[in-house]
């Protein structure tokens, strides 16, 4: 019997990695007694948003494959994959390193990278947030942290730092070790030496994803980011309008260079539209409209989420309140959806990774 079910299971594919269930080892822990059939369905995210149908499918593949009696119970799980690493890394720890960047500021980088990582956390999954953005750190306004400071540890003879949980996150910021008034006037050098702190002096311990809000543009940062430490992929933050769209480009192509070469799950369009309170229902397009979809059709990328303004979820987000926790399920629809195609994309690079391990182990 247990044969049967395994091979008619076999029969479901994953839809993304395009392998069957039974093959790429999601399938775990399978018993049957008397007439009941179990076993877990480990997903490569939980933040999955194909669970249900994947489910479905497994119940009729032994339904009509097996036996149309038997008592079907499937436990979705989840373990989230990563790619390999070197032995010794000192964040061996963090399974994915997503950076969320923007070719120019005032896009709503750090909303949406803030908002990802409590979206990925509501899902189940274990999430850090960093703010990588030395010069106009914002993590502890959006999160109200304003005048909370992170405890310090001694392990050995180094001091370690206990970033800040709050909203399901640990999140750390350069903004929760100094006073918010304080002007950093650092040359590039102290800029790295600062980012490499907050990366390896931080006890993340063990995260499924570690989230990194960038600063905006180029610079130092990103070949740090990218040359010291294992990022794993990048998120791309723009908003409708041609001057954002042009600025976005730039980072794109900074992404693709040699130096760094990391890459890009996709694009997220931020302030895409405008609904009143008054008509939620209504959209306008006060930025314009399809910037996205013009980058995401010139690179062969895809568009990750279309995300509203609102004047009073940016006043709540001004008091320490991140629109995913705000009393709105359209937003939070939004943020939860675009979290899940991060994380499927995420789960689809690194199946991606491994494949490509296998067969250059084997041409050798």
């Amino acid at each position: 019997m247990k044969d049967k079910i395994l091979q008619a299971l076999s029969n479901v594919d994953d839809p993304d990695l395009k392998k069957d269930i039974v093959t790429l080892g999601m399938v775990q822990d399978l018993t049957i007694e008397d007439n009941k059939v179990t076993f877990r369905l480990v997903l490569t995210t939980p933040a999955c948003p194909l669970k249900e149908m994947i489910k479905n499918a497994c119940i009729n593949a032994i339904h009509h494959l097996v036996d149309k009696d038997l008592e079907v119970n499937v436990i979705i799980d989840s373990m989230v994959t990563t790619q390999k690493r070197t032995t010794g890394d000192a964040l061996s720890g963090i399974k994915n390193i997503i950076a969320v960047a923007s070719g120019k500021g005032g896009v709503g980088k750090s909303t949406v990278a803030t908002n990802l990582a409590i979206a990925l956390s509501m899902m189940g999954a274990e999430t850090g947030l960093l703010d990588a953005d030395i010069y106009g750190p914002s993590l502890p306004t959006m999160l109200g942290l304003r005048t909370t400071r992170p405890d310090v540890s001694k392990q050995g003879d180094k001091m370690i730092i206990n970033p800040i949980e709050k909203y399901g996150i640990k999140a750390m910021s350069v903004g929760l070790l100094i006073d918010e008034k304080q002007a950093l006037v650092w040359r590039g050098p102290m800029i790295t030496t600062a980012l490499r702190q907050l990366m390896m002096d931080v006890a993340w311990g063990e995260l499924d994803y570690l989230v990194v809000d960038m600063p905006p543009g180029t610079g130092d940062i990103y070949l740090t980011l990218a040359q010291q430490f294992p990022l794993s992929a990048v998120v791309i933050v723009t908003t409708p309008q041609q001057v954002a769209v042009a600025d976005t480009r730039k980072s794109i192509e900074m992404f693709r260079m040699p130096a760094i070469s990391k890459p890009i799950l996709g694009i997220v369009e931020n302030m895409s539209y405008f609904s009143p309170a008054e008509l939620p229902g209504s959209k306008y397009h006060i930025f314009g409209k399809g910037g996205a979809e013009e980058l995401a059709s010139e690179y062969g990328l895809q568009v990750l989420g279309h995300l509203p303004l609102f004047q009073s979820l940016a006043e709540e987000v001004d008091k320490g309140v991140p629109a995913i926790m705000q009393d709105n399920p359209m937003i939070k629809t939004e943020f939860i959806q675009m979290a899940e195609r991060i994380a499927q994309q995420m789960a689809v690079l690194n199946a991606t990774s491994a494949l490509a391990e296998v067969k250059e182990t084997v041409a050798n």
